[in-house]
C-alpha cells in the first residue's frame, strides 16, 4: 500500500497577501450626451451658414427692387445649393466633432 501524503492548505497559499504597492488608476468618466451645443460654433459651419443667409438676403432684396428675372435665377441656383450645402455642412460636422 502506498503513502498518501498530505499538504495543509495553508503551506501551500500563505493566507496573507502583499499589498500592492501601485495605486489604482483613475477612472475615466465618459459623457453619455453626444451633442454639444457649443461645438456649432465652429467657424466653417458659421462662415457656410453666412454666405447662404447672405444669399438669401441678397435675393429679398433683389425681388422687393422688382427684379424678377435675377430673382428666378437665384431661386433655381437656390434650390441646388442649400440642400448641398446643409448635407456637406452636416458631414463636415459629423466628421470633424470628436465624440
Amino acid at each position: 500500500m502506498r503513502k498518501t501524503q498530505r499538504f495543509r492548505f495553508r503551506k501551500i497559499f500563505p493566507p496573507h497577501l502583499k499589498p500592492s504597492l501601485t495605486r489604482p488608476r483613475p477612472f475615466k468618466a465618459y459623457s453619455f450626451v453626444p451633442f454639444s451645443p457649443l461645438a456649432m460654433l465652429d467657424p466653417t459651419i458659421l462662415t457656410i451658414g453666412g454666405i447662404v443667409l447672405g444669399i438669401a438676403l441678397i435675393e429679398q432684396i433683389l425681388n422687393r427692387w422688382g427684379v424678377i428675372d435675377l430673382v428666378d435665377q437665384f431661386a433655381k441656383v437656390m434650390c441646388f445649393i442649400l440642400p448641398v450645402t446643409f448635407y456637406s455642412a452636416l458631414i463636415y460636422f459629423f466628421a470633424t466633432f470628436m465624440f
